[in-house]
């Protein structure tokens, strides 16, 4: 390969939560036991090195003294039109659709808020993303969680019965739909999409779309964008995106919309422009502008068939060692959902304990159950190889025996 996944990163003293901030606090889990390295696997962000040109970006526009106010130039709007047309197969996008968000979730209540009242129920699928819980939550909306299922095969799929009933009882006119879905890590099929569509086109429900693990695609899957599913679509839709998942850049904070809807865009702008808190950062531009290129485009692929690797290596050292730990192949995720109920029921171990006993051996694991998953841990496999075999060889001897 081109571009290095292999190199363990000493990420120790480098501000970074999934090495630094074990505290055993509640949000994030304990420190190992004396003797064992802490092997990161609980934070959704990757231990691998970004592609270089998003280095050399940020660096060359931080040797120029001034760093006064700015407007973003039109190097920003054509590298994410670029981007959206070569990787998702977007047509028709123009700058004037897209806009600037500090966050993912950020540009998610900023939609609720132009959608909906407070106390207005906003139907969710679940497992869920804690950040749609708690966002929710701490907005005055009510979340309404239709559960996904999974099939004969394992895949976990929408319940459109459950889906329209929801809909129908309580009166629900917003959704968030997480595609590809986060913690579950489905690519949703194109028909998929339009049923969804349709039920929410039935029953006059706006879609915020958040469309962050877009570009992590397993090998064999493809992304294809909610907007991109009919005309209607595109038009009751907000979808969001951002850099920050693709190319590990979260530190640097930087997401952004799309909207074609003009009456929805110029709504969410208003809204997003009151507290003045969502105000773009000149370097985070810079490292968009490096990443979305085609040195990025490049590390993106080679980036997948790592990830592919990895969990495929994960899945199937699963099936072969852990008897009673249920898996769903993602295909859109680094971070496996893992259902421990029926080894935990056999072994008489609680989830907690199971929990403790990985963390304990150095396999920094998180909690699923805040993303609805009663039984759930949830791990993050963008690792180097040697890593996450190394985590798996620990869990074998001293956890799932």
């Amino acid at each position: 390969m081109k571009y290095d996944f292999t190199s363990i990163i000493d990420r120790h003293g480098r501000d970074s939560i999934a090495v630094d901030g074990l505290k055993g606090d509640g949000f994030s889990p304990a420190p190992p036991k004396e003797g064992f390295d802490a092997i990161p696997m609980w934070v959704a962000d990757m231990n691998f090195p970004t592609v270089p040109t998003i280095q050399q970006a940020i660096i060359e526009r931080a040797s120029h003294p001034a760093f006064g106010y700015f407007e973003a130039p039109p190097e920003y709007y054509k590298a994410i039109i670029r981007w959206q047309e070569t990787r998702h197969g977007v047509t028709g996008l123009k700058p004037r659709h897209i806009g600037y968000e500090n966050g993912v979730l950020g540009g998610v209540i900023s939609a609720l808020n132009c959608i909906c009242s407070r106390g207005d129920n906003v139907l969710v699928h679940s497992p869920t993303y804690i950040g749609f819980t708690s966002s929710l939550k701490n907005n005055g909306y009510e979340a309404v969680h239709s559960p996904l299922v999974r099939d004969e095969n394992g895949i976990w799929r929408m319940d459109y019965a459950d889906m329209e009933k929801q809909l129908r009882e309580k009166k629900i006119h917003a959704a968030i739909l997480c595609n590809p879905h986060n913690p579950c890590g489905r690519v949703w099929e194109r028909r998929e999409l339009e049923k969804a569509m349709e039920l929410y086109q039935k029953y006059d429900v706006y879609i915020v779309s958040d469309e962050i693990w877009s570009d992590l695609t397993l090998t064999g899957y493809r992304h294809i964008p909610t907007q991109m599913i009919s005309e209607d679509a595109r038009m009751r839709t907000v979808a969001l995106y951002a850099p920050s998942k693709t190319f590990n850049l979260a530190g640097l904070v930087g997401s952004y919309h799309i909207i074609y809807n003009s009456y929805l865009r110029e709504r969410i702008r208003k809204e997003s422009s009151l507290s003045h808190y969502n105000a773009m950062n000149v370097l985070s531009m810079y490292a968009l502008i490096g990443g979305y290129s085609q040195a990025g485009m490049e590390w993106t692929d080679e980036l997948r068939q790592v990830l592919t690797e990895n969990v495929d290596y994960a899945c199937d050292y699963i099936r072969k060692h852990f008897d009673g730990v249920e898996v769903s192949r993602p295909q859109g995720t680094y971070m496996l959902f893992l259902d421990c109920q029926k080894w935990c029921e056999a072994h008489d171990v609680t989830i907690d304990e199971l929990q403790k006993k990985g963390v304990r051996k150095g396999v920094i694991w998180q909690d699923g159950r805040p993303f609805h998953g009663e039984y759930s841990i949830r791990m993050n496999l963008a690792l180097p190889k040697t890593l996450v075999e190394e985590a798996f060889e620990r869990l074998r001897k001293w956890v799932f025996c």
